[in-house]
This record gives structure tokens, C-alpha cells and sequence, in this order.
């Protein structure tokens, strides 16, 4: 790296929040240090990875791993000179690799993050942290068992944005007080398919890698990879997709991390009109109890209406999240945010980087000072925003058919426009919140540690706090051992 690189990096780090002091004392120790990277799966958002860890000029790619030989291919393209591997445990076990990057299909986080730092590896690991619950929790124990550092790709958390968000309705306390919080997320997507026969898995594809912890049921879908997202079996819904990144704000610029997880949930959602191989909701929408300001959140894949390219009508934007204070409103998105007062005039605009680089980057060095501390999302953080959509996600599996009376117990007006706007939604598809296809759950409680719920519908909720593993790839349980010692 040359000195004129590396003060430009320390400047963008600088300024986005990454003590200075830090990487200066660093670099005045060891200038030519650099981390070795081994990437864990080489699909869409690995190869992206890949780019952006480059752009850092802190590390070099020495591998890269993936059950299907053509990814590894397309991977080669970008790094042509990286040792290539099939079995995620080879590369684990590679001398030459500092730390490993993950992004594989959401079942294999925590599992392959654990792996690698018991073997050592510093781990930096895409969102959503775990599948479940009860896995992520053994995640964070793995960090503070092996001393690693451990990064979650939420990489917002390094746009120099948050922090004049924070200043803006915490210190100066522009708009007064925050009364609730919306989020939105109105993406459109597709059907993935249904198919008469399960899916053939394309040739060379090692099927029992790619698996791992889940379960060996047939897929109906069209396609193996992406669409992985919307099976309960691999994935997390647009719950664990978007929203855990919104949520992530949500901790960050109105919490300031200081509410981990919801008291009580409330909510429900559906798969409906593409009657399609998916099990997660298209439509989703819950009500976080903190005990402090309430949290609400809508999702919905659906466009406006049949064959629109736009999505259903809402307040806010479309992939964000709005503070409703006493003085105004702040409409956050990625990479920017707007508040205005109660008339909807502009007060300020906000401007970011959106954390692309400048995330990766500060893995690289925190992982160089061999100091979790550094970190802008360290892995109990990104197990903490990741609760959220793993217990959303609980509330909707959950759940049974109810009224349209029940689903508009909880009175907060935020609530209310959320399922108004619903309602108007789902009838131009001839549904109905009350309809068999729409499952909501109780106002459910956790109890006071977050490990489980308790009271009405807890039996049913605490079942999808921890899966079934397939022989060979479980979770270790880490955290009661740890708390043993």
C-alpha cells in the first residue's frame, strides 16, 4: 500500500467515525501488514464482497470456497490467482488465512462463523447473523471464547451519516422527543415457482455442502440459488433480507443501541396471490413493544396492483424508516435521510456513503490490531438487530387466523396506518387480513433474558427459537459453557 493510499484510507476511516488514533498507531507499527482473506461462498453478494474488500487496499484474497464449481469460476475471474476449495472446512483449516468472509445462504452463518474461529480465523459474516436465535447467541460466545474479531456485514454501520443522525436527535434534540418509530420495506419481487418434481441439483454442485445444518427436503422452487431467501428451510424472508438492515438503524440512530431486544411482539403477514413454492411471508408487518418508544414495521413484495411496477401505497419511504417526534419526522434511507417539521417542511438533509468500503475496511483493521473493540458492528450488535427479525419472523410462524378487530388491538396510530394501508393493499387482491392465508399471532412476551417467551402463545413461539440440525453440521452449544465456567 502506498503512503499516499494509506492516508487517504485513514482519512475516509477518520470520517467515518473509525478512531483515528487507531489505525495511525497501527500503521506506525507494522505499515506492510495486510490480511489474508479466505471467502466462504462466491455467489452475487460474495463477489461484490470481494470488490469492495479489494477497494480497502488492507487485504489480499488467498481463497475462496463454494460447493459449485461455476461460482468458484465466476470468483476466479475477480481473484485469479486465489486457492480454490469445495469444502468450507479446507479452507478453515488453511494456514494462510488470517480471516474468512461469509455469504452463504443465511442456515450456514453462524455455523461456518464458529467453525472458523475455533480454528482460529478472524470472521467477517454477512447479515442476517444467524438463522435462529439460539444459534447466534452461541455465535457471540464463540467471539469472546477465541478472542476474535467478528464483524457483521451491516455496513451502514460505518456511514459517517449515523453518527450526525444521532447528534441531530439525541444531542441537539432538533425535532424533540421521539414518540415512534415506522419501518418500511416495499421492494417488489417475484414468484419463485412451483414445480410438479423436486429440483434437479445442477451437476458438480457437492448438495450435501451446500445444505449443511439444514434439512434434506426437496426443493420445489425453480432455481437453487437466491431464491434459497424464501424457505424456511435456508432462509429468513425479506424480514431477515431488508429488514434487518433497516432494524439495524433503527438500534443505532433511535436506540443508540441501548434496547437490545423488544419486550413483547405483535404481528403476522402472509404468503399470498403467487401460490408459489415459498414459505415466507410476501406481506409481513409487526409492533415491537420496547417499553420505551414503540417500533413498527411493514413489508410487502407485492406491487400496487397487478403488473405495476410500483409499490403499495405507504407513508415514508420505501426502504427506511421514519422517527415521528414531537417536532417534525425523520425519513431515513440508505446512504441518506431528510428531517422535516410538522408542517413537512425541510429542516436538513443528510448525506452518507452508504458504508461500502469503509465497512470492510474497518474489519481489515481491527483485525490487523487483533481488536474487536474497533469494530462498527461487532457480532453481539449484529446478533442484537438480528433478534428482532428472527422473533418477527417467530411471530409470524406462530400464528393463527384472526379478526380484523384482533389485528387492530394495539391502538398506537402508527399501527393503525400500517394496517389501514394493508388492508387497501391486500383487498386489490381480493384479500383480507382476516383471511385463513393471513396468520397472526398474539401479543406475545419474552422473558427477561430475550432466550425465550413466556405467557399466551409461548409454546408455539418457542419451538422456532432453535432448528433441527443435520448430523454433522450443529450448533455447538457455547454459551451455557461458558456461563458454566
Amino acid at each position: 500500500m502506498s503512503i499516499f493510499s494509506r492516508r487517504r484510507f485513514l482519512a475516509a476511516s477518520a470520517a467515518a467515525g473509525i478512531a483515528a488514533s487507531q489505525p495511525a498507531r497501527l500503521w506506525a507499527r507494522n505499515a506492510n501488514e495486510r490480511v489474508s482473506l479466505g471467502f466462504i461462498s462466491c455467489g452475487g453478494r460474495a463477489r461484490l464482497l470481494m470488490d469492495q474488500f479489494l477497494k480497502t487496499d488492507l487485504c489480499d484474497i488467498a481463497a475462496v470456497c463454494d460447493p459449485d464449481p461455476e461460482r468458484i469460476a465466476a470468483a476466479k475471474e475477480i481473484v485469479p490467482n486465489a486457492n480454490t476449495y469445495s469444502d468450507l472446512r479446507k479452507l478453515i483449516e488453511d494456514p494462510t488465512i488470517d480471516a474468512v468472509v461469509i455469504a452463504t445462504c443465511n442456515h450456514w452463518h453462524c455455523l461456518a462463523a464458529i467453525w472458523a474461529m475455533e480454528a482460529g480465523k478472524h470472521v467477517y459474516v454477512e447479515k442476517p447473523l444467524s438463522h435462529t436465535q439460539w444459534e447466534g447467541v452461541q455465535t457471540v460466545a464463540a467471539a469472546k471464547r477465541y478472542g476474535k474479531v467478528c464483524q457483521v456485514g451491516t455496513q451502514q454501520r460505518s456511514d459517517p451519516m449515523q453518527a450526525e443522525i444521532k447528534k441531530f436527535l439525541h444531542e441537539e434534540k432538533a425535532l424533540g422527543d421521539i414518540k415512534v418509530a415506522r419501518v418500511n420495506r416495499y421492494g417488489i419481487r417475484g414468484s419463485i415457482g412451483k414445480r410438479d418434481k423436486p429440483l434437479e441439483i445442477p451437476a458438480g454442485v457437492d448438495y450435501d455442502l451446500w445444505l449443511g445444518p439444514a434439512q434434506n427436503q426437496p426443493i420445489m422452487r425453480d432455481k437453487l440459488h437466491y431464491d434459497w431467501h424464501w424457505d424456511w428451510n435456508t432462509g429468513s424472508g425479506e424480514m431477515g433480507n431488508w429488514g434487518v438492515h433497516l432494524l439495524d438503524d433503527v438500534r443505532n440512530n433511535i436506540f443508540q443501541d441501548k434496547v437490545k431486544l423488544p419486550r413483547k411482539i405483535f404481528g403476522g403477514g402472509g404468503r399470498v396471490v403467487w401460490d408459489d413454492a415459498g414459505t415466507t411471508p410476501n406481506v409481513h408487518f409487526t409492533y415491537f413493544d420496547t417499553g420505551d418508544i414503540p417500533v413498527v414495521i411493514g413489508l410487502s413484495n407485492l406491487p400496487a396492483e397487478p403488473k405495476s411496477r410500483n409499490p403499495m401505497k405507504h407513508v415514508g419511504p420505501k426502504s427506511g424508516y421514519v422517527a415521528v417526534c414531537e417536532g417534525g419526522t425523520y425519513h431515513g434511507e440508505r446512504g441518506k435521510g431528510v428531517a422535516m417539521d410538522n408542517d413537512g417542511k425541510v429542516i436538513r438533509e443528510f448525506k452518507g456513503n452508504r458504508g461500502d468500503v469503509v465497512h470492510m475496511g474497518n474489519f481489515c483493521l481491527a483485525v490487523i490490531a487483533n481488536d474487536p473493540t474497533m469494530l462498527n458492528a461487532n457480532v453481539e450488535v449484529g446478533n442484537d438487530s438480528t433478534g428482532w427479525c428472527n422473533l418477527a419472523n417467530v411471530s409470524f410462524r406462530a400464528g393463527a387466523q384472526m379478526s380484523a378487530e384482533q389485528a387492530r388491538e394495539v391502538k398506537d396510530p402508527q399501527w393503525q396506518q400500517i394496517m389501514n394501508e394493508m388492508e387497501q393493499h391486500l383487498g386489490v387482491y381480493g384479500k383480507k387480513i382476516s383471511d385463513k392465508e393471513i396468520k397472526m399471532s398474539p401479543m406475545m412476551e419474552l422473558s427477561d433474558d430475550g432466550s425465550n417467551f413466556v405467557g399466551e402463545g409461548a409454546e408455539a413461539a418457542n419451538v422456532f427459537l432453535k432448528r433441527e440440525y443435520r448430523k454433522g453440521f450443529e450448533v455447538p452449544e457455547l454459551a451455557a459453557m461458558a456461563a458454566a465456567e
